[in-house]
């Protein structure tokens, strides 16, 4: 079989090509008009040098020039290099260096930034001006490109060709690029369709950011059933509803966190979501509590699909369907799980040793299937560590039941998600522990009300140094992403506790926020 994912975009314009594929903000274009415009950006890319398997990075809100930019890439042949818009510059300076990427895509958002990473990153080459108005000096128009260039013939990269690097955090401070197929994310696609998240020709509000791969493969996906593609730049609740009133999609996207900003904004009350047919969540865990209001509150058409996986999975690898989102029925234990197996995937749950455990014993979930990673770009011995006899081992701790069902209970890699968002605390640790006056760190994920988790830092000062809260969370700024900053900040006098080899017992110190909870993720 041939996984080619530009024959999505095939499809789309065969069956829907008249039909409207983007709006973003008062701009709209068709799937016939999409599609000439990214043939003629990978005629442009082309003509850059982009060669087969090339990376062509983008640090842009969402818009429908990211979408161009996403189909231009891979029907010029080259590779997906989206850049995390949370970042701060050193890290996205690192990532834009791990891959070599020579030919960045900028919107306004992020202009002031391309001086200084033309400094971090002297391999790039070309900028390309993806915002509104005239192109800053240093950058070339990305309107004026397209209307230039003559449309380029697919590149027809498929199969086990590298589509995508996709960074997320890295356990040694370092974000490492997941290297994915054309396989892997036309596996994901198909997945999906299996969700009944969206009926063909129908639309879809994005609210999940492009850069994440929930946002990416749910943008392909729309493009294989000719989805209209409502593009707000960022999520916003309140204009997010005024969306949903306006365009009437039947299908979103959220993060646990999104959903609870929804359901608490005034506007919430008076606003018509009636249209909703699915809302798909996940990238973090579902509060129950919150999960019920939200069955409670929508239309009693909408059903809820609960999707399990990480970037490294090409997203899903469990689905909790519709059947299973019914809070009065005998199975309403089940809105607590993540899911069952996707029929592409191998699922199991592993001891220390590698082996598979007893139903109901905790250990760590393993995946294997055609929708797995390739590996991390640059990191042969972190790929080894996750990839093992072909099982990715996902680090987080679970249990299977007797029907198949996956529970999350903790996670056996030193990782927090907030917001949704994948926090690794050695990349926190290495930030707090660059400010002069810190001896020891150890950065730990607690409740949070709001964010699912917050990252909270214990420290120990060096002998006779001062400093407050305060001073290290603004020091933090500096070092890494806004949402990888300590929301917290304990200062002890007493020593932190150590294991005989030295190492901090982070699990003493997690006890006493976690004391009343059933699981250990939130």
């Amino acid at each position: 079989m041939t996984f080619e994912l530009t024959s999505l975009l095939k499809r789309a314009v065969q069956l829907h090509g008249r039909e409207g594929a983007t709006v973003h903000g008062t701009r709209q274009r068709t799937w016939a008009e999409i599609a000439t415009r990214s043939a003629k950006l990978a005629g442009a890319l082309r003509a850059l040098g982009v060669r087969p398997g090339d990376p062509v990075a983008i640090l842009a809100h969402a818009s429908d020039r990211y979408l161009e930019y996403l189909w231009g890439v891979l029907w010029a042949g080259g590779v997906l290099d989206p850049m995390n818009v949370r970042h701060a510059r050193p890290e996205i300076a690192y990532c834009l260096n791990d891959s070599v990427a020579k030919i960045l895509l900028v919107d306004g958002a992020f202009a002031a930034m391309t001086p200084a990473l033309r400094q971090d990153a002297p391999h790039l080459a070309t900028l390309i001006w993806i915002g509104d108005g005239p192109a800053p000096d240093g950058m070339l128009d990305y309107e004026a490109l397209v209307a230039r260039a003559a449309p380029a013939e697919d590149a027809r990269r498929r199969n086990d060709d590298l589509a995508g690097i996709f960074y997320t955090g890295g356990t040694t401070g370092q974000a490492k690029g997941v290297m994915l197929s054309h396989t892997n994310l036309m596996t994901a696609v198909l997945v999906g369709y299996g969700t009944r998240m969206v009926a063909e020709g129908s639309a879809l509000l994005h609210t999940m950011p492009l850069f994440h791969l929930s946002g990416i493969v749910t943008m392909l996906s729309a493009t294989g059933r000719g989805n209209r593609n409502i593009l707000p730049p960022r999520f916003e609740p309140g204009e997010a509803l005024r969306l949903i009133e306006q365009y009437r999609p039947t299908a979103v996207v959220f993060a646990p966190t999104m959903l609870q900003m929804l359901l608490d904004h005034p506007a919430f009350a008076q606003t018509d979501v009636s249209s909703l047919e699915t809302v798909t969540y996940g990238a973090s865990p579902m509060p129950e509590p919150l999960l019920r209001r939200a069955i409670a509150v929508l239309p009693k058409t909408c059903g809820f699909v609960q999707a399990y996986g990480m970037t490294e999975t090409s997203a899903s690898v469990t689905l909790l369907g519709r059947e299973d989102h019914d809070p009065d029925a005998p199975t309403a234990h089940r809105l607590r799980a993540a899911g069952r197996v996707v029929p592409v995937s191998e699922l199991r749950i592993v001891g220390p040793d590698g082996n598979e455990v007893p139903r109901g014993q905790t250990g760590e979930i393993a995946a294997r299937g055609p929708n797995v990673m390739l590996g991390y770009l640059n990191k042969p011995e972190e790929t080894a560590k996750a990839l093992r006899d072909g099982w990715m081992h996902t680090g987080d701790g679970g249990y299977m039941d007797e029907d198949g069902y996956i529970y999350v209970v903790d996670r056996m890699k030193d990782m927090i998600v907030s917001g949704g968002e994948n926090v690794y605390s050695v990349e926190v640790e290495s930030a707090v522990s660059r400010f002069p006056a810190v001896a020891l760190c150890a950065v730990i994920g607690i409740p949070h009300p709001k964010w699912g988790e917050a990252v909270h830092a214990i420290i120990q000062l060096k002998p006779d140094a001062s400093a407050t809260a305060e001073e290290i969370i603004t020091h933090c700024r500096e070092q890494i992403a806004g949402y990888k900053c300590p929301r917290s900040v304990d200062i002890r006098s007493e020593p932190l506790p150590l294991t005989a080899a030295g190492k901090i017992q982070k699990n003493v110190l997690r006890a006493p926020f976690w004391e009343g909870y059933a699981r250990r993720v939130n």
